[in-house]
């Protein structure tokens, strides 16, 4: 198993600043297309999980959430977060479970660390062998717009026990992003630093489509989200597509 260190020392930051932010979004899409077809009290798969901020507002809404990720600082957090939950460390590519599943998740572009085709195939592979026949399979992941508007330029966060310092971008020919990270934190009478590079990469909508029916999903569907308008189909200027399908 590949273990995700380098995710470490950002855990602490992810979670005070980030771990939350996504949930006004996906929430209402987990509502809509998976939380009404599952019965109360089913278990959900949730992978790369992170911090386990979702996993915490799904257990207290009574499901029993099994969290899989690379790094154990971001479990530890989310075994914080989320004391109802299960978290296992694990590599998404090549985990195993001994139960099924209903309903699985991997979201706020948790995917987008994946860095190459064939390694998010064995991604959707591993979850499939996880599901249920019919099992839901939700997850979402950053489109060129989305990269093009939110990851270039640098900024900073800074409070009286932490200063981070973000710089971001994106190559197009490559379609790699990077949040390139230096965290400093006061602890115990000191100043402690972090360096912390985290690379994603822009998959292709049709790509990621045929890699979804290869692994074995059905009636595979995109679209886009909007605060005001809900669900909608995928336009090019969207930041963020969701993808939701079936095991077969």
């Amino acid at each position: 198993m590949t273990l995700y260190t380098s995710y470490d020392p950002f855990a602490w930051t992810y979670n005070k600043h980030w771990g939350d932010t996504f949930l006004p979004v996906i929430l209402p899409i987990l509502d809509n297309l998976v939380l009404c077809k599952l019965r109360r009290g089913a278990r959900i798969l949730d992978v790369c999980c992170g911090t386990g901020q979702l996993d915490a507002r799904l257990t207290a809404l009574g499901y029993r959430v099994t969290g899989i990720d690379g790094s154990s600082e971001m479990l530890r957090h989310a075994q914080a977060n989320a004391p109802k939950g299960e978290f296992i460390q694990a590599d998404a590519r090549t985990f195993t479970l001994p139960r099924k599943y209903p309903a699985a998740i991997s979201v706020f572009d948790s995917l987008n660390h994946v860095m190459t085709l064939h390694e998010l195939a064995q991604v959707f592979n591993r979850v499939h062998d996880a599901l249920q026949p019919d099992g839901l399979f939700l997850f979402d992941l950053n489109t060129p717009a989305g990269y093009m508007r939110e990851w270039q330029g640098d900024y900073s966060i800074v409070e009286e026990d932490h200063v981070c310092v973000q710089r971001i971008s994106y190559s197009m020919s490559r379609r790699v992003a990077l949040f390139d990270s230096t965290v400093f934190r006061f602890r115990d009478g000191y100043w402690y630093r972090a360096d912390v590079k985290i690379y994603e990469k822009c998959h292709g909508i049709g790509q990621v489509k045929g890699a979804l029916r290869k692994a074995g999903f059905t009636g595979v569907e995109v679209f886009g989200f909007d605060l005001q308008s809900g669900i909608t189909p995928l336009a090019k200027d969207m930041r963020r597509a969701f993808f939701f399908c079936r095991r077969a």
